[in-house]
This record gives C-alpha cells, structure tokens and sequence, in this order.
C-alpha cells in the first residue's frame, strides 16, 4: 500500500534571483546556514560568481562556497527551479522587471515550492496579482535588512491569498534556521520598517537644508537610540534606495498625516541627477578628503571639512545627555534629553517626538500592534524603539513632547501611556543595547 500522506515540508533547495546585488548575495549566504543546496542566477554566470565570491567575502564561511552553484537565468533558471523548494526573488525594485521573472517563476516551479520577495516596500498583492492560483498561495514578502549576516530583524509580509500555513512555515523556519527576529507586517507600502524608519530619515534630510547635516547628525545622532545618525545612514543605504521608498510611500500614502515629511528634498534630486548617491558614489551629506570629513552644504552642493564648520551653540546637553547613558542611567538620560531648552533642543525633541507620535499612528495599519513596530525598528533598524522611548521618557514627558511638537497624540500612544512600565514587551531584551553606542 502506498503511503500517500503529505510529507513534512523542507527546504532543501533555494534559487536566489538576483544573486549579484547586495542583498541577492546576503540574502543567498543566510540561506546556506541552513540549505544543502543554493544556486546563484543572475544575467551572466560571471555576475552570478561574483556574487558568489562577494558573499564568501561577507561572511566568511566555508559553507558557501560548498554549498552554492551559480548559473544565468537564459541558460539555468528553468532547470534550477525544476527541483526548488523555495525560489528567492531579489532583482531589481522595479514592478515591472519583477512581473517578467515571476511569469517565468509560475510556468517552471513545483506546485509546492514557496517564491519569496525581498521587495522593501512594492505590493505583495500587485506582485502576485497575474499568477496562478498556486503561486498565489505559495507567495509572500520576506524583507530582510542589510547586510543580513547582520542585521536580524526581518519582515514577514503575506499577500491575501498566502497559505496560512505557508506563511507558519517560512516564519518558523527563518528564526529557528536563520536565527531570524521575525515581525509579520500587513501589505502596506513601506511595510513597517521603512514606512517608520524612512520618514524620519526624509524628515532630517529636509531639516539639513537649513541646518546642515553635520548639525542634524549631531542632534539626532547616537544619544536618541540608535546605532548610526540618520544622514550617515542615507549615504549608507544610498540615495537612490532612499528615493525609491519614499517616492514609493509618499505616492501611496495620500492620507498621511505627515505626508510632507515623506516628499524628497529637491537639492537631493538635483544632486542626485550629477551623481550624488550616497556612500557608493564617494560623496552625499558627507565626504572624505584624505582623512577630513566633509559634509554638504545642500544649498550649494559644495563640501566643507567639518572640523571648519562653526561650532553649534545650544548643543551641550548632548554631552549631559551621553554621560548618562555611558553609566547606564536610561531613564535619567532621557530625562535630561526632554527637559533640555533652546531651539536646539526643540529640534532634536520635535524629531523624536515625530518618531514615537508616528510609529504609534501606524499600528493597524503595518503591523496589528505596536509590538511588531518596536521589534523591527530594534533589530532591523537598531533603532531604539518606539515604546523603549515611551518607557524611558515616560508618559508625561512623551504625550508633552509630541504636543510641543504640534502633532497630535494617536490613540495607541494615549493607551500605551496609561499603561503600566514596560511597555517594550520583549523580556529578554536590555533596553540599554539602543543606547550603547551613545
């Protein structure tokens, strides 16, 4: 007799499309800590080994090498997907080109194999709109953030039509196997991480036209909670993933309560069209000359060393503010931060007040609670999050803040506030690992 029970599902074999990029390769080297089998595809073979080799390089494993093959997706993609398990979509963040490969993906795959996307903000929905039923119900986001030998936090992004049990699946399997902290996030544009953290990336990117961006570093920089200030993390990211989502949320956003905030500043399209990208052009908000750091006047696009740069005057609570943190005096620090006066610190608290104010505004929107919000932009961002602030400021200090600021107190910020301490739910977290870096 036959045994014709369903067999407990595996993933013995991954196909990374894309597998040239930065996070085709990241993506494709996590994926060998746990896959037998791994293959690379890109345009060429030659790209898809380079891929190869720059994931070698990343992380350092003798199991990469061991474990990938590399191939073009003319010569190899439908022979590679005849036996995948899991088919891993990371080409190019464009709807289109994504449509083209997946039509390919539906016609070769297994009835049974799950296509993931690592798309950062694009509809799972619109993605999967044009397939099979079966695609359909085997598809879903899986938004790692870079590098992903790194950085932990990923995001789960189901389509209306995803298996539950698919979705149960990939959940388990990345944080048991890939050492993920996974958050499930609704199909919203920008998902959660990116509709949180690049709004306030935009907000200071429009600030440092009148302020400066060594300024603005400065005044939402290490002390607020997180690993890396905001225009250092732009350049680092690039200026054109930068544009892609925001562009991306602003157009699909229009009731947005902070809408403005999310428009790109037009000197970085200007500089942007002369080739100003960030880190991987050479220049953004900062440069280098030599062993000088220069930043950006956006106003002018020239460059200026910054130890030239008049130095700010209304700034040294920063160092107060830094000096608790170093003993680990969270609260005391935070403290500090909100009762700190001058319009420079009414800056740097209307920005951070936005932050908390604007991750609370998206529960029900990206992730069912605020829980999901503050474990991505913890461990996808290293951002210290929304309700660590709410905690460590407290209720009356936050709810003033926001005020002061001009916005309005969501309903979820108001009942977390009434609530007892901790509000961060994640028990086996040191809060202080957002400030270490302060």
């Amino acid at each position: 007799m036959v045994d014709s029970a369903p067999r407990p599902r595996q993933l013995r074999h991954v196909v990374v499309l894309g597998a040239n990029g930065t996070m085709g390769f990241g993506s494709g080297a996590l994926f060998t800590r746990a896959v037998p089998k791994v293959t690379f595809l890109a345009r060429t073979r030659d790209k898809a080994a380079e891929g190869l080799a720059a994931a070698i390089r990343q992380v350092r494993s003798p199991t990469v090498a061991d474990r990938v093959e590399v191939g073009s997706y003319s010569e190899d993609l439908e022979r590679a997907l005849a036996d995948a398990d899991l088919v891993f979509e990371a080409v190019t963040e464009q709807l289109d080109l994504k449509h083209e490969f997946f039509a390919r993906i539906d016609a070769a795959r297994r009835p049974d194999a799950i296509v993931a996307t690592v798309t950062s903000g694009l509809s799972i929905d619109a993605l999967a709109a044009p397939r099979s039923e079966s695609f359909r119900r085997h598809f879903l986001g899986l938004h790692f953030f870079n590098p992903p030998n790194v950085i932990t936090g990923t995001e789960l992004v189901p389509g209306c039509d995803t298996d539950p049990a698919i979705v149960d699946f990939v959940e388990t399997f990345a944080a048991r196997e890939l050492g993920r902290a996974m958050v499930r996030t609704l199909d919203a544009p920008g998902f959660a991480g990116n509709r949180v953290g690049f709004q306030l990336l935009n907000e200071v990117a429009q600030l440092a036209e009148e302020h400066g961006p060594s300024l603005m570093d400065t005044l939402v920089g290490r002390y607020t909670g997180r690993a890396l200030p905001p225009l250092a993390t732009i350049d680092l990211v690039g200026w054109d993933i930068h544009r892609a989502i925001v562009d991306n949320i602003h157009a699909l956003c229009p009731a947005d309560e902070r809408r403005d905030t999310l428009a790109l500043p037009p000197y970085m399209a200007r500089l942007m069209a002369s080739g100003t990208l960030g880190s991987k052009s050479g220049r953004g908000f900062f440069a280098r000359d030599g062993k000088r750091k220069l930043a950006l006047d956006p106003r002018t696009g020239d460059y200026t060393p910054i130890d030239e740069l008049p130095k700010p005057e209304g700034v040294e609570f920063i160092r107060d503010v830094t000096e608790l943190h170093r003993v680990g005096r969270y609260a005391d620090a935070m403290a500090c931060f909100a009762a700190a006066r001058g319009p420079m610190a009414a800056l740097a608290q209307r920005v951070i007040a936005g932050y908390i104010a604007y991750a609370y505004a998206r529960v029900g929107e990206v992730t069912e609670t605020i829980d999901g919000i503050d474990r991505i932009m913890g461990f996808g961002f290293n951002w210290a999050p929304p309700s660590v602030l709410l905690d460590v400021l407290g209720p009356e200090a936050t709810i003033g803040m926001v005020k002061a600021a001009g916005l309005e107190v969501p309903d979820a910020l108001a009942a977390a506030a009434a609530l007892p301490a901790p509000r961060f739910r994640d028990a086996g977290v040191d809060v202080g690992k957002f400030f270490v870096a302060a």
